[in-house]
């Protein structure tokens, strides 16, 4: 599956999932049941049918079937369904979405998949608190279509539940490193939809001497700053005593990021405080992006070292 001719001009709030679905069979009454899940297309790399599979001798997790060679890559397999605690039925053959983001590949074992939608942001619902609950918090959003909901998958938060050395964490090194460095108050606003992520990068944040204020989406953050720009004119005082720093991630209900990073470049007040992305879907396929609505820097995940370093030269630069 080629993503040459489906991605999308950035800053358009708009995004591309492909549709996937898992049958599952109720093991009392041997009746199928049809649930529709999403994914970005920016993070699948092609659709296959079921490979030849080398089981692993100590899996990480019963839903890690083995691996599989592609084109010399051996790439790791998880079985959907067993991750979700279903029961996938055998009556036609799987397919298996190859992923990948954080510079790594993974594959995911469905019963299907449909077809790519173009949404808006706008149509992606946050997951209400009994689906995170029931779904370990697997999913990021939820799209209603007429006849069905569709839950976009969280494969972040499943790859690094698997192998907890690929989520974020910090060196030794870099924990020492950390501390405030005087008085002056450097105020940043971080933007993630992720509970768990955004509380990560505000303590580290916090701990290198910033106040920070947080958004769950792209939507509350613009409208946040709306409000600080609207009180930096009425007070005839800079931006920058308001807020230094914006730290975003780019897969947000509502708003995302690439958005609200155009429309504070758009914005002759808001468009000289650095801007950062800091998400899964920078890489070099995709860096580009970042750069046609004026990032200042972007950052994947999980390189939260690199993160904290390019805002302290950001924050420099611009006090020069």
């Amino acid at each position: 599956m080629s993503q040459t001719n489906i991605l999308l001009e950035s800053g358009t709030n708009e995004l591309e999932i492909v549709e996937f679905y898992i049958d599952e069979v109720d093991v009392d009454e041997d009746k199928p049941y049809r649930g529709y899940f999403g994914v970005n297309v920016a993070k699948v790399l092609e659709i296959i049918r079921m490979p030849r599979v080398t089981e692993m001798p100590n899996p990480p997790h019963p839903s890690v079937v083995g691996t599989f060679n592609l084109r010399s890559r051996v790439i790791p397999l998880i079985d959907l369904s067993v991750w979700l605690g279903k029961h996938m039925s055998s009556k036609h053959p799987p397919k298996v979405i190859v992923s990948e983001f954080n510079r790594v590949t993974n594959a995911f074992l469905v019963s299907g998949v449909t077809r790519i939608h173009r949404l808006s942001w706008e149509q992606v619902e946050p997951p209400n608190s009994y689906v995170a609950s029931v779904s370990s918090n697997s999913f990021t959003g939820v799209v209603k279509f007429e006849d069905r909901i569709l839950l976009l998958l969280d494969m972040e938060q499943i790859i690094w539940d698997l192998n907890p050395n690929l989520a974020m964490h910090m060196s030794p090194e870099d924990e020492a490193r950390l501390g405030g460095e005087g008085d002056n108050v450097t105020r940043a606003i971080v933007v993630d939809d992720s509970n768990s992520i955004r509380k990560m990068i505000v303590n580290v944040l916090e701990r290198d001497g910033y106040e920070v204020m947080q958004d769950i989406n792209g939507q509350f953050a613009w409208n946040r700053l709306l409000d600080l720009k609207r009180r930096s004119i009425e007070e005839k005082r800079s931006i920058f005593d308001f807020v230094k720093l914006i730290v975003s991630d780019i897969e947000m209900p509502s708003m995302d990021g690439h958005n609200l990073c155009k429309r504070c470049k758009d914005d002759p007040v808001l468009k000289n405080v650095p801007f950062i992305l800091f998400s899964s879907l920078i890489n070099e396929r995709l860096f580009h992006k970042g750069e046609s609505v004026g990032a200042d820097a972007q950052v994947t995940k999980p390189e939260i070292a690199t993160l904290t370093q390019k805002a302290k030269q950001l924050i420099e630069q611009m006090a020069r």
